[in-house]
């Protein structure tokens, strides 16, 4: 096996060609360990010193990349001084499932060499911390071996959990699977929206569109809906990366935005990712004070699940937050973890 360091931004031009390829064929085939998603953080937020490692086999095949990057971060114990941590490119506000990069037929041999690649570079470093890590990451297993081996000290631990449903072959199943006061709520709010005198619609963003145009449409229904996303909003950072990433990701199919209109005017909206037959829903935006008597979150939402059962797809995934409405709708709950590597 051999790695390779890379603290240069260049790095996504050197390996764009090869990154998604290994992707597709790993442990962390998600929309957040795409190249597009990857290079879009890094360029938007930058916060320290990139750390990326790649493996590859002796014929030169790429078979993992650890997508790190150092910054100087507040000591737990003494937040007037600073330890050098690794963390990952993502982590943790914007990116809901992060991990190693690693190709499903070399996991442990992956691992291994990582592990003893970080063993012989510990100067760099005084902690890693690794977020969003996936309840079925073969990280929680094979690389914790591997660096307990070489006496590094692991603290793993649950760090939030993402609701997701397993989606049945129609839409009725899926009512029926959902408690019998939330069923009745549900179909109650589908035909009180169909049945109102202002013109219900909704639709998803498709190549008639302008992205430019929608995005905005969003990002205003986003802001509308509350302080704290207003908050959020207000960090021209955060603005900057939901129009790239979104840029980014709508030529491979993988962005699903969604909105909701009342009378022709704009109610709600997700933005949703389609990756792997899974919708996730990332974020959301809705003018609760005008059409709140219509709940146009609630039955956008019904549609959006509706169409993803009529489409195909096997999962739909609330990503991370414990959120009540997740529930209501019938998530189930998956631990995402943490993994604090000391020296």
């Amino acid at each position: 096996m051999k790695l390779n360091l890379y603290t240069q931004p260049d790095l996504f031009d050197d390996l764009k060609s090869e990154w998604n390829d290994l992707v597709f064929r790993s442990t962390s085939n998600r929309v957040f360990s795409t190249w597009e998603w990857q290079q879009t953080w890094w360029q938007v937020y930058c916060p320290g010193d990139l750390f990326v490692i790649s493996c590859r086999d002796e014929q030169g095949k790429l078979l993992g990349i650890a997508p790190w990057f150092i910054e100087d971060h507040p000591r737990k114990d003494n937040l007037q001084t600073t330890e050098r941590m690794v963390r990952s490119i993502g982590c943790v506000d914007v990116t809901d499932y992060l991990d190693i990069i690693v190709d499903t037929q070399y996991i442990e041999t992956v691992f291994t060499a990582l592990a003893e690649f970080i063993d012989q570079h510990r100067e760099q470093f005084e902690v890693i911390d690794l977020c969003n890590i996936p309840e079925a990451s073969p990280t929680r297993e094979h690389f914790v071996a591997a660096l307990k081996a070489r006496d590094f000290k692991i603290i793993i631990e649950q760090q939030e959990v993402c609701p997701i449903i397993d989606l049945p072959n129609d839409f009725e199943t899926y009512l029926d699977s959902l408690d019998k006061k939330q069923r009745h709520e549900l179909r109650r709010k589908l035909r009180r929206a169909e049945g109102a005198p202002e013109n219900v619609a909704w639709y998803i963003l498709g190549d008639a569109h302008d992205l430019d145009t929608e995005l905005n449409r969003f990002l205003e229904l986003m802001a509308a809906s509350g302080p704290e996303k207003e908050g959020f909003l207000s960090d021209t950072r955060n603005v900057a990366f939901f129009r790239n990433m979104a840029r980014a990701i709508f030529p491979y199919g993988w962005l699903q935005l969604t909105f909701l209109t009342i009378g022709g005017k704009a109610a709600a909206t997700y933005l949703n990712f389609d990756y792997e037959r899974h919708i996730q829903v990332y974020n959301s935006g809705l003018q609760p004070s005008e059409y709140g008597h219509l709940s146009p979150g609630i039955v956008l939402l019904c549609y959006n699940i509706r169409h993803a059962i009529e489409t195909g797809h096997t999962k739909y995934d609330f990503l991370r937050g414990n959120e009540t409405f997740k529930y209501r709708m019938g998530g189930k709950d998956h631990p995402v973890y943490k993994l604090r590597i000391d020296k």
